[in-house]
């Protein structure tokens, strides 16, 4: 009881605080809680920046310290502009190149190709042909060898295992042959192209030379082209030039004496001689050429001996050429002039009718066929114009 009233009288004495007092201790206390925030702003930032500072250091030396991490795909990049790392292995393949004498071929391209994934590796040969692919993964290869004035090569298809060292067989390259095109053309085309060479023949320019081939392996003439060739020489302007002659020295010479003399004889000698060389011109050069499939021309030799140009020559009155490029016996020549002289009997006077003038005219038509071909084999080439080729080879 006494204690309570010791407290009691104590309290009575402390005065109580004034309210202005408590008022400014706890603006006091505002101020200061704010300047410590406003002052601890500065230093927050300071430790805010050191951090980052500190975060972009450890993500630089993290990926300095990782150079072969890959690198995340962002969706807009092109898949086809990221080439895939050669994937390697323990094989190896080798073996040497070779030209068809054994020679080893230095600098031929080699390609090694992969059936499994087509991966192409590609080498040169070296110094003694040799060349080797290494690193190689297992799988199923073929290899190529191109070079220029060679055959390409290819190999067969093999396969390779793991830690499996390969020797490819001796690669030999044959030399490439050379590549010939021909153009087959059909042989009247060509016929007809030396047709056109041989129509431009004359002796000095002047007189046909049309049936003498200068080309020893010309084509085979149509039945077409005979008649043609024919009708060109027979009708030529200078043809008529050799029947006035032959008719005039027969008008000197009083040949057939029963045509008489003057323009009446010479006009009478001047149209027999013209129908015997025509009507033998048709039948030995198209009429029985076509029958017998030969070919009415005279072939140049133009090389050998003498002598055997010589029989060339005269024989060619005898014996012909088929149009299949045999030797046969020449029924067109000794038909052809058997025949015209048949046809004499018609214009000729009667006392020169008979068997004996079929015969004479074909005798003559031989031996002068016989003289002409001497004559195209020793000279007309030499006076001849437009002559394309050189004879037999």
């Amino acid at each position: 009881m006494q204690l309570f009233r010791l407290r009691l009288r104590i309290s009575d004495r402390i005065p109580p605080p004034r309210k202005d007092a408590c008022h400014r201790l706890r603006r006091l206390s505002t101020q200061a809680k704010l300047t410590y925030v406003v002052a601890s702003i500065p230093v927050l930032l300071c430790f805010m920046s050191e951090t980052a500072n500190c975060q972009q250091q450890t993500t630089t030396v993290a990926l300095n310290e990782l150079p072969d991490a890959p690198r995340p795909k962002l969706d807009w990049q092109d898949p086809s502009a990221q080439e895939p790392a050669a994937a390697e292995g323990s094989a190896n393949v080798s073996g040497v190149v070779k030209d068809s004498s054994g020679a080893a071929v230095v600098g031929a391209p080699i390609s090694l190709t992969s059936v499994r994934d087509s991966r192409l590796r590609t080498m040169l040969s070296d110094g003694t042909g040799g060349f080797e692919f290494s690193k190689l993964p297992p799988g199923p290869y073929v290899i190529t060898v191109g070079l220029k004035g060679f055959e390409t090569f290819h190999s067969e298809q093999f396969v390779l295992g793991d830690r499996q060292s390969y020797v490819v067989p001796d690669i030999v390259l044959p030399i490439s042959t050379a590549r010939t095109e021909v153009v087959v053309r059909p042989t009247d085309e060509i016929a007809a192209e030396q047709i056109r060479a041989e129509e431009k023949q004359r002796l000095i320019g002047v007189i046909p030379n049309f049936y003498t081939s200068y080309v020893w392996d010309a084509a085979p003439l149509t039945t077409k082209q005979k008649y043609s060739l024919a009708a060109h020489d027979t009708f030529d302007p200078v043809s008529l030039i050799g029947v006035a002659m032959a008719a005039g020295i027969e008008q000197a010479n009083n040949t057939f004496r029963d045509y008489g003399q003057g323009a009446s004889g010479y006009a009478k000698r001047f149209g027999a001689k013209f129908a015997d060389g025509r009507t033998s011109d048709f039948f030995s050069h198209a009429v029985f050429p076509s029958i017998f499939h030969q070919d009415p021309r005279y072939f140049y030799q133009g090389s050998g001996s003498f002598k055997s140009r010589l029989a060339h020559a005269v024989g060619s009155a005898f014996v012909t050429r088929s149009d299949s490029g045999h030797t046969m016996p020449n029924y067109s020549y000794l038909l052809g002039d058997m025949c015209s002289g048949a046809l004499s009997n018609l214009y000729y006077p009667s006392a020169d009718r008979g068997p004996g003038l079929v015969f004479t005219n074909a005798a003559i038509g031989i031996a002068g066929r016989a003289g002409s071909n001497i004559l195209r084999e020793f000279f007309s080439k030499h006076v001849t114009s437009n002559v394309p080729g050189n004879g037999k080879p």
